[in-house]
């Protein structure tokens, strides 16, 4: 009897350190996520400390407030995250997750400032100090806004025309093997080709350096979207094909209600590698030809040594392509949905 007493004495005190254990390791974890949720914050208020109290090395620099309330603004974006996210458990994790990036962000804020208007490390023309490039943003707000749009409007034009031939040439290639048979060869031979190359001969024999502009960018979005549409036709299960005519499936059936379905993740994959062909050769040919558009204004501002302007006409291209394959993720999202549903 004793020894039971004892052993269920041990087995008591071991349960006991161990859920003291759970309990501290829990408390640390806490303590240490709390950490990561003010560290963005701290990094923020440290980045307005250091633009406005650390003294210039350019006494002529005119300082704004365009960069001051620019890093006001994405603190109070992040405050009003972590009120929120006292009651959204899901925004909280990702907050926790994705903090030390958004701390990394401002630590390079930081380091951009001090190594150009702080410590003038990084010279002018050719590395503006931030509040120059935001002022250059604000100053020519019409030309980048109206360069924006021409850039969108050749951009989704090229794309749509390139994904729509794309998708048409992947399923009747990956779907039938006599017209496998004339198209494969030549994405073949096109394929390891850059799109770009054929830049100078299409702008010279297109009726308008626009159509031109247009052609090379459908160009390289249709051969990734032909491409990944006809691997995954390719790759669906024979026996998905058999089971649907024993039903008393058409082939028309069989494409729409097999063949489609089962390589949406295959046709997303070629939509998205498609945006980043289209989006180079958007910039191509715009610096190269194409009168109009982002590209075309990076070139001239970069001509008459205005670097500010042309850093700032990088940071909008950048936003407008992480929106693009922003909605453009959202949309696959929505279209694979059931994928969902099988994993759990």
């Amino acid at each position: 009897m004793n020894e039971k007493q004892d052993i269920k004495e041990n087995a008591h005190q071991g349960y006991d350190k161990l859920d003291e254990q759970v309990s501290v390791s829990k408390k640390n974890n806490k303590a240490r996520n709390i950490f990561r949720l003010l560290l963005p914050l701290i990094m923020g208020l440290a980045a307005v400390f250091e633009y406005i109290y650390v003294p210039n090395n350019r006494p002529m620099a005119k300082q704004t407030n365009f960069y001051n309330g620019f890093l006001w603004i994405l603190i109070g974006i992040y405050v009003l995250s972590l009120l929120i996210s006292i009651k959204n458990k899901n925004l909280r994790e990702k907050l926790i997750y994705k903090a030390p990036f958004y701390s990394l962000i401002m630590v390079i804020l930081i380091i951009l400032d001090v190594l150009t208007l702080k410590t003038e490390k990084l010279r002018l023309p050719y590395f503006p100090y931030v509040d120059m490039i935001f002022n250059a943003i604000v100053k020519d707000s019409d030309y980048i806004m109206e360069s924006t749009l021409s850039s969108l409007k050749l951009l989704f034009t090229g794309y749509l025309i390139g994904s729509i031939l794309g998708l048409i040439t992947g399923i009747l290639c990956g779907y039938s093997k006599k017209v496998s048979y004339w198209v494969e060869p030549f994405m073949k031979i096109l394929g390891p080709i850059p799109t770009t190359t054929w830049l100078p001969v299409v702008m010279v024999l297109a009726t308008t350096l626009f159509k031109g502009a247009i052609f090379i960018i459908a160009l390289g979005v249709w051969f990734s979207v032909t491409l990944a549409t006809m691997t995954g036709i390719r790759s669906v299960d024979k026996s998905y094909y058999e089971a649907a005519r024993t039903l008393g499936a058409s082939e028309h059936q069989l494409v729409r209600k097999i063949a489609i379905p089962s390589a949406l993740p295959n046709i997303f994959q070629g939509l998205t590698a498609g945006m980043s062909s289209a989006c180079t050769s958007l910039l191509i040919a715009e610096m190269m030809g194409v009168e109009s558009g982002l590209g075309w204004y990076i070139n001239w501002k970069k001509s008459w040594a205005e670097y500010a302007s042309m850093y700032g006409a990088i940071i909008i291209i950048c936003l407008t392509f992480l929106f693009v394959n922003w909605v453009l993720r959202k949309l696959r999202d929505r279209a694979l949905i059931w994928q969902e549903g099988m994993v759990n």
